[in-house]
């Protein structure tokens, strides 16, 4: 199986590999039922979770029914125990929409479901089709954004932060998570790698454009932020970490 799933991480396009993936992994997740790993999200248990990796592939990390990893399973937490969001309807926008999320914010959003947007540059699952570093949406329209995973992939990254910041409404707020390297100072860029192999071995995967480092905070507050760095995870007892299979990544909440 981890075989498997790197191969297809490596060669399938991202929008199939979401469709597929849908329907596909539930189904193989029904024989890894068991009790020693809990999703939140789903509350389903299992024996153990999927392998998931583009270059090496992290034990316990994709959970078989809403195909959560271990950094939505993280924040999934933080959002219900310690904002609002669950229990408000906030205008909100979500970039690069993961299908385990979507799975409760849109029935979240049933009765209201002009203040919850999904976008994406391409995905298949999203509301509206943009690139971030130039969002067609007039300025303040929202009152918090999620964008996971995306500030990575991006030319610019200052530049897409500066769009979430004009977006946003004064005293909104948002949650954003990219691949941190917390034993790395400064973030590392260098766009003369063009050989996808190569960038993959150093970026982690062959469409990101940079290596972030401890001043992924001082960026967010370049574009305007003011920014929590959290190590959630070091809030929780030893046993949800474990029976969680969650991630040390910190998570980032930025405030305008």
């Amino acid at each position: 199986m981890k075989g498997i799933i790197k191969w297809v991480l490596n060669h399938l396009p991202r929008p199939l590999i979401q469709r597929l993936a849908g329907w596909m992994l539930p189904v193989i997740g029904l024989f890894y039922r068991g009790r020693k790993f809990a999703c939140p999200l789903c509350g389903k248990k299992f024996r153990k979770l999927l392998p998931y990796g583009y270059v090496t592939s992290r034990k316990n990390a994709l959970c078989p029914h809403c195909l959560s990893l271990e950094r939505h399973r993280l924040l999934w937490l933080y959002l219900q125990r310690e904002t609002d969001l669950l229990t408000t309807l906030p205008h909100l926008l979500h970039i690069a929409p993961e299908v385990c999320l979507m799975r409760h914010l849109k029935p979240h959003y049933r009765h209201n479901k002009a203040h919850y947007t999904t976008a994406d540059l391409e995905s298949p699952l999203a509301d509206l089709h943009f690139d971030i570093q130039q969002i067609p949406i007039q300025e303040e329209q929202f009152d918090v954004v999620i964008c996971n995973h995306l500030m990575e992939h991006v030319e610019d990254d200052l530049q897409a932060m500066r769009e979430l910041h004009r977006i946003l409404r004064p005293g909104g707020w948002g949650v954003l998570l990219s691949p941190v390297d917390l034993n790395r100072a400064e973030t590392f860029e260098d766009d003369s790698i063009t050989d996808p192999a190569e960038r993959t071995r150093i970026f982690g995967q062959y469409d990101h454009r940079r290596l972030y480092g401890n001043d992924f905070a001082d960026r967010l507050r370049q574009a305007g932020f003011e920014v929590e760095d959290l190590n959630y995870a070091a809030r929780l007892t030893a046993e949800e970490r474990t029976r969680f299979a969650l991630p040390e990544d910190h998570i980032y909440v930025i405030h305008k």
